[in-house]
């Protein structure tokens, strides 16, 4: 069954549904807080869009405060940040907030971008 919320990630399980999963599909990743005002503007934009492209995207969320692990191992130093994971490697980080007509491109890019199979090693596309 296609996820239509945002799906709610700790430090404990970010590997498995953040990471891992993106083998599976794309992850948008909104680290946010409770405080954070801008924060509070695009949680729901996160809402549509989880909704929106439900089996073609999943939506995460990590909330800062209760995840201090995962803020220092990717130095989120301003939130909103939004991160975008796919087959297991981080494909877009940037802090703010964004109209949601970016945040649609955004998804769009992410359902889109080819992965090279041979990324990992360094070698260049013929």
């Amino acid at each position: 069954m296609a996820e239509n919320k945002p799906h709610h990630v700790t430090d404990q399980t970010f590997q498995t549904d953040v990471i891992d999963y993106s083998s599976e599909l794309p992850v948008l990743v909104d680290f946010w807080a409770e405080w954070c005002g801008p924060c509070r503007m695009v949680a729901p934009i996160m809402e549509k869009l989880a909704e929106d492209f439900a089996g073609q995207v999943r939506v995460a969320k990590v909330d800062t405060d209760a995840n201090p692990g995962l803020s220092q191992a990717f130095q989120i130093r301003s939130i909103p940040t939004i991160m975008a994971f796919k087959e297991g490697k981080l494909v877009f980080n940037q802090p703010g907030a964004f109209p949601e007509a970016a945040f649609r491109d955004l998804v769009q890019q992410l359902i889109d971008l080819e992965i090279p199979e041979d990324d990992a090693e360094g070698e260049p596309q013929q």
